[in-house]
């Protein structure tokens, strides 16, 4: 097996943590710490996540759609497609070296979905925009980390407890979308949703997308009003 090399390496700015893109072969990895987060083996799920969402308010005009997490750019990618012409869909990550990254060492692999002139990156904590933004996103797609449970920034906590719930539907246009992306279930985290307002279901997943690769979880909810 060929060795990895690494092409880059940034600290989270709380500094707890180290992300690092590498790359073996064809594919792409970028990990937390040393644990993989994610890869360009297995991306059919991040695409789902913008599917899942995207879709039920694809057909309305000026639509604006939020990214939290760039990753590899494969939910941005696959949010594009789905909205319409006159739609805005922000991005906001954390980190500027995986913006970087996008541009300069990995977005072919997802189609350089940040060229396209109706995505806009904001690099700054999906947390302090969503308690900002009020009615304000058609749709809200979240993979920022491995589970509810956060690992990756220790304010994402704030994602996915009562008052980050709250401000996510506060943010959310009348029968916006959420998705939430996890590596596995929580039931208490759908619990929490419902109690939030939202009308959830919890959705097992491909992580290939082909019915191939492992499984993960998804989180579809809808701001009842």
């Amino acid at each position: 097996m060929l060795p990895r090399k690494i092409l880059g390496k940034a600290l989270t700015p709380d500094r707890a943590g180290e992300l690092q893109l590498s790359q073996r072969g064809d594919d792409f990895f970028i990990s937390y710490n040393g644990t993989e987060l994610m890869n360009s083996r297995m991306h059919g799920s991040e695409a789902l996540l913008a599917e899942l969402a995207c879709r039920p308010i694809a057909g309305r005009p000026g639509a604006r759609v939020l990214v939290g997490g760039l990753g590899l750019g494969y939910t941005l990618a696959a949010a594009l497609p789905i909205m319409r012409h006159d739609a805005e869909v922000v991005v906001a990550e954390l980190v500027p070296a995986v913006v970087e990254w996008n541009r300069s060492l990995c977005g072919h692999l997802s189609g350089h979905p940040l060229q396209d002139p109706r995505a806009r990156v904001v690099e700054c904590d999906v947390c302090s925009l969503l308690k900002t933004e009020q009615n304000a996103f058609d749709a809200v797609m979240l993979d920022v980390d491995n589970s509810p449970d956060s690992m990756t920034q220790k304010s994402n906590d704030w994602l996915y407890c009562s008052s980050g719930l709250s401000a996510i539907y506060t943010a959310l246009r009348p029968r916006g979308m959420l998705t939430v992306w996890s590596a596995g279930p929580d039931s208490t985290f759908s619990r929490r949703l419902r109690r939030a307002g939202f009308e959830a279901r919890e959705e097992t997943v491909s992580a290939r997308g082909c019915g191939k690769g492992g499984l993960h979880t998804i989180w579809v909810a809808r701001r009842s009003e």
